[in-house]
């Protein structure tokens, strides 16, 4: 699995600066759709039948593993330890999803100290359910003050954790509030 770009290059003390990266350049030229990107925990469940047959969590390559040069992250099955993954996973309606691997966010109640003030512990699909904006803005300024204020598809009066953008051609670029700094 490989780390979706931010679309803007960032300063020393990690924020953004209005430099958009060379890579991410289709954002700005209007390609793609907008997401919401939710705040929880990055997850892929497996789908077989309309029934789950296998729920993993997303690792990160630590310290020692980014100096030999891993850099992407990957998933491991989760277990009884992941009490709110799991209980996210029981909580999502599977039945008409596609037999197949399905990268979904886990949010819920008992995950990132629950951003959206959910009730329930679900699992969004990124690939079939992700949230749509249809009207966002391309640039520095715009997308700065979007976030700022842009509610949140998926759980209305609470604020977006970000965006990121589907290129119909499978590439996927990012921006978050946090990423502006205060």
């Amino acid at each position: 699995m490989e780390k979706i770009a931010t679309i803007f290059e960032r300063d020393g003390r990690f924020h953004v600066v209005d430099r958009p990266r060379a890579d991410c350049a289709w954002v700005f030229d209007g390609e793609g759709v907008a997401t919401e990107k939710l705040d929880g925990t990055n997850v892929r469940l497996t789908v077989r039948c309309g029934t789950l047959v296998r729920v993993e969590k997303r690792r990160n390559p630590g310290k020692e593993q980014k100096q030999r040069g891993i850099v992407d992250g990957w998933y491991v099955d989760a277990g009884r330890e992941d009490k709110w993954i799991m209980a996210a996973a029981d909580g999502t309606d599977m039945s008409a999803w596609p037999d197949g691997e399905h990268p979904c966010e886990a949010i819920g109640p008992r995950v990132q100290g629950n951003p959206l003030g959910l009730d329930l512990h679900v699992c969004v699909p990124f690939n079939l359910s992700a949230p749509v904006y249809a009207d966002v803005p391309r640039d520095f300024a715009g997308l700065r003050t979007f976030l700022a204020t842009v509610d949140s598809v998926y759980s209305p009066g609470h604020l977006a954790e970000g965006l990121v953008f589907h290129h119909p051609d499978g590439r996927r670029a990012k921006i978050k509030r946090k990423d502006f700094g205060p």
